[in-house]
């Protein structure tokens, strides 16, 4: 299974024909709020995009705003790239389990960035909470499923009907507390080939890699004094058990040219042995904050 990449919150008409009603009256209902989210998006419209996001969904990406720093909600409109539109592709999936659903559309998918768009798929996730709303876009690059790609081209479903991350869950996240603005910036970084790692930081900032070399922001940003960590890690099917793997904490400073400073780190050779469940602390003192935010005059 090709792992999924990055999140959205997208919108538009697609083409699809459906057996049952009931699926077709849904698939509407679901494209006019990925439509009405897109819309928002590119109106940069904040009330809107309340309106058609899930709860939890805004909860989450106000927490991650403010921990970097950054004003909400206007940063939530500071995308790399437009959410694509669904006009020229087909749905060919749906999923709908309680109060959650999921549509996998196939095609061109277009982010705006140049380049020739190929057939690839968009995954939407969305919620019902009062009416449905917009959760969450993935996108599945079929560049490495070659045989995918053209067995989904040719009207074979399989691959869609049959993988569970196509398939909505019934459950709705409950959204989480809201952080206050961060004093310091920090992240977590993670090295995990053949391994699922899951870090928590000062009990607040949940994170979970998976066969990953990837960065996350810390929620609620470091603390003043001792910030704690603590992690699992556990082996993936395919894995050796033998990887290399490393976790880190970095200290992200406001004032340029300043690098990274490394405030933890947990790091295994290839082929040593690797702890299932660890605790530390890293302290943030004054010399290490005159590094991190620009001192007033």
């Amino acid at each position: 299974m090709t792992r999924f990449l990055t999140t959205f919150v997208l919108a538009a008409t697609a083409a699809a024909s459906f057996a049952q009603e009931p699926a077709a009256d849904t698939a509407k209902s679901l494209i006019s709020v990925y439509s009405g989210w897109r819309a928002a998006i590119t109106r940069k419209d904040a009330q809107a995009w309340q309106r058609f996001t899930a709860p939890h969904r805004q909860a989450e990406i106000r927490n991650r705003i403010v921990s970097e720093k950054r004003n909400f909600p206007a940063w939530v409109f500071e995308m790399p790239a437009p959410p694509p539109p669904l006009e020229g592709l087909k749905m060919i999936h749906l999923s709908v389990k309680g109060a959650t659903a999921k549509a996998a559309f196939f095609g061109k998918i277009n982010f705006g960035v140049g380049g020739e768009p190929t057939d690839n798929i968009l995954v939407v996730s969305f919620t019902n909470t009062g009416g449905w709303k917009y959760d969450r876009a993935d996108f599945v690059n079929l560049v490495a499923l070659p045989e995918v790609r053209k067995e989904l081209a040719a009207g074979n479903l399989k691959y869609v009907s049959e993988t569970p991350e196509f398939q909505a869950d019934g459950t709705v996240p409950k959204a989480p507390l809201p952080v206050p603005m961060a004093k310091y910036i920090a992240q977590v970084y993670v090295f995990c080939p053949g391994r699922e790692v899951k870090v928590q930081v000062n009990q607040l900032s949940h994170h979970r890699f998976a066969n990953a070399k990837e960065a996350e922001i810390v929620i609620g940003g470091a603390k003043d004094g001792n910030n704690t960590i603590s992690y699992t890690v556990q082996k993936l099917e395919g894995g050796t058990g033998k990887e290399a793997m490393t976790i880190r904490v970095y200290l992200m400073s406001e004032i340029e040219g300043t690098k990274p400073i490394k405030a933890f780190e947990y790091q295994v050779a290839e082929g040593g042995p690797v702890q299932g469940f660890g605790k530390g602390t890293f302290s943030l003192d004054a010399a290490t904050a005159a590094k991190l935010v620009p001192q007033r005059r």
